[in-house]
């Protein structure tokens, strides 16, 4: 089959952001998403910036096409105003983690559509477990046969994008002992998960063909990678992070898969081949990144070298100041250090279920109260 890619012309951005919807009295997860669209999309000049998800639990807020990671989050911030304000008059607050401290799957209701009982009948018990939260990112990508080797590239950084962003340690009311538990149970999932690497457009189109043809997915967008290419958007689209909690960690995570995408297809455009880790590599980290956070000790090349994810990050920024300044990001950039210092979401939630001997209500109290301080 033939696979059109809408190439951008610029390296444009896309933020899709992930929140549920909790009582603001129990803390528990709230099937109220219809109600919360009928309120805040008459708030709205642009309804579509809210979009409905699997659950009824959950509301997800999207940008427009934004020039630059400023750009990105005053779009996003204009309509979380508003969907904040909504969520006020129902007595639900916005909750921005990987997963939910204590919520019960058993207990949540699919949202209406083909697409979503279809994903249920076939995934079953898996599929229903599916109380995860994410941030998808959007590229845009000048050339369509660039876009693979930058995917196959932007792998080396899975676990830096995964740790930072880690937010999903407790599961049903208990420490799971990992950063992101999230990160494992969306690979679940029988098209999702770390993404197949090729080495041109047709071995892709090649591929897509067959899924469709033996019936493993009905479009394009049933690849659920955790990197995958849109052809439509004409982008690279990075599902790597769990979901984040305020602007703090937002801006600079996005900053950072805006300037990895765009120095990778740089090279890529100047004629050089991209190191790639071995699937194996690429596959532990992911392991590693999910287990251990920015914790972690990562396997850097194809010669097996390691070293803790903090030192290799601190190199990192330094190495895309240049191309953060050509964005317009500088300051969000540098953001990932302050990520480091205040701890990431999953450190701040443990320590937060520490100081009040594992009171999971508390913790959810905080996860909300980072989103309204931000606002």
């Amino acid at each position: 089959m033939r696979i059109d890619f809408h190439a951008s012309p610029e390296p444009t951005l896309g933020v899709e952001w992930e929140l549920a919807l909790v009582d603001r009295r129990t803390r528990d997860l709230r099937n109220d998403a219809s109600h919360l669209f009928a309120r805040a999309k008459s708030r709205l000049d642009d309804p579509g910036r809210v979009h409905k998800e699997l659950l009824k639990n959950t509301v997800e807020i999207v940008t427009g096409v934004c020039p630059t990671v400023g750009v990105a989050m005053d779009d996003l911030r204009r309509t979380l105003e508003h969907v904040v304000l909504a969520g006020d008059d129902l007595g639900i607050d916005l909750f921005g983690a990987g997963t939910h401290p204590f919520a019960s799957w058993s207990a949540q209701q699919l949202t209406e559509g083909h697409r979503y009982e279809e994903l249920i009948n076939r995934t079953q018990w898996w599929g229903r477990q599916m109380l995860i939260w994410g941030v998808h990112v959007h590229v845009g990508m000048p050339d369509r046969d660039r876009v693979l080797p930058v995917l196959a590239g932007l792998l080396t950084y899975y676990p830096h994008l995964q740790a930072l962003s880690a937010s999903s340690p407790i599961w049903a009311g208990v420490d799971t002992g990992y950063a992101s538990n999230r990160a494992l149970m969306f690979q679940q999932l029988p098209t999702a998960g770390l993404p197949f690497t090729f080495a041109t457009w047709a071995e892709f189109e090649s591929f897509a063909d067959d899924q469709l043809t033996t019936g493993v997915i009905e479009a394009l967008s049933e690849i659920r990678w955790d990197l995958r290419p849109s052809p439509t958007h004409g982008t690279l689209e990075n599902r790597i992070c769990d979901g984040v909690s305020s602007f703090d960690d937002l801006a600079p995570l996005v900053a950072l898969m805006h300037c990895l995408a765009v120095d990778l297809d740089a090279r890529v455009a100047a004629g050089e081949t991209l190191p790639v880790l071995p699937p194996w590599h690429v596959q532990e980290n992911k392991w590693r990144a999910a287990r251990y956070g920015v914790e972690a000790i990562v396997i850097q090349d194809a010669d097996n070298n390691e070293r803790l994810m903090t030192d290799d990050l601190a190199d990192l920024l330094v190495r895309l100041e240049p191309v953060a300044e050509r964005l317009g990001c500088p300051d969000e950039l540098a953001g990932v250090t302050g990520i480091l210092e205040r701890g990431a979401s999953y450190q701040r939630q443990r320590r937060v279920a520490e100081q009040t001997h594992g009171d999971l209500v508390a913790v959810v109290d905080s996860v909300v109260q980072e989103l309204r301080d931000g606002l």
